[in-house]
């Protein structure tokens, strides 16, 4: 039996970066949405936007500036821009506290996810040489839902999903990175625009779900027929 919680899980460590704005309400319940600051290694930072219940902002001190741990999952919707379905992406809050000395040791950006290849991976080469292999992950949860997530896979890593088939089941370890972009617009002008993506640092094949995986070929392919993702 497939635990949805252990399919998709993120920890990230980092700064309040924006205030928190209205999102929208479930059955009375409010969410909010704002964005966190987490560090690199490289001494750069990624913007990732969070979105959290109400609930959990009841008795929490929210300000600009503060230090969290958040854990949660990543989760997809889409969205209508100009008649055309954008994929976006936040993170879903599970659990939200104030950071603690013991978490200044740990790795400020952690994503698990266990899905299935919804699209054939594109494998390329960069200019300088580096081998790229761009991944949608489709990562199931309850209620018959699932959340739509891009990867991109690195050298080694990107030559293995070359060989990737739609429907197959794999497990990828990384963290979630974000990158701007010039976005040219229709009437000429352009704006900069933030895209993101887990940068994946292990992957596997999921034996223990190899049956599921071959179930839901079927229904991933026709879940792509019915529906836009990106």
């Amino acid at each position: 039996m497939i635990n949805y919680l252990e399919n998709n899980q993120i920890k990230l460590i980092g700064t309040i970066v924006s205030d928190k704005s209205f999102s929208h309400e479930v059955y009375g319940e409010g969410f909010y949405s704002f964005d966190l600051e987490v560090p690199r290694l490289s001494d750069t930072s990624d913007i990732i936007p969070v979105m959290v219940s109400e609930r959990l902002l009841a008795d929490f001190d929210f300000q600009i500036g503060q230090k969290v741990t958040i854990d949660g999952q990543y989760r997809s919707y889409n969205n209508m821009e100009n008649d055309k379905n954008k994929l976006v992406l936040t993170c879903f809050v599970k659990e939200m506290r104030l950071q603690v000395p013991e978490d200044e040791n740990t790795n400020s950006n952690e994503i698990i996810l266990n899905g299935f290849i919804c699209k054939k991976p594109i494998y390329r080469t960069t200019p300088f040489g580096r081998e790229i292999a761009d991944i949608l992950l489709a990562v199931n949860r309850a209620y018959n839902k699932s959340d739509y997530i891009p990867c991109i896979a690195w050298g080694r890593n990107a030559r293995f999903c070359e060989r990737m088939e739609v429907g197959q089941n794999v497990k990828v370890f990384g963290r979630i990175q974000s990158r701007q972009y010039e976005k040219k617009l229709e009437n000429g002008t352009s704006e900069i625009r933030r895209a993101y993506e887990v940068s994946v640092s292990k992957m596997e094949l999921d034996k223990a779900h190899k049956e599921d995986s071959e179930a839901q070929t079927e229904g991933i392919k026709s879940n792509n027929n019915e529906e836009q993702i990106g």
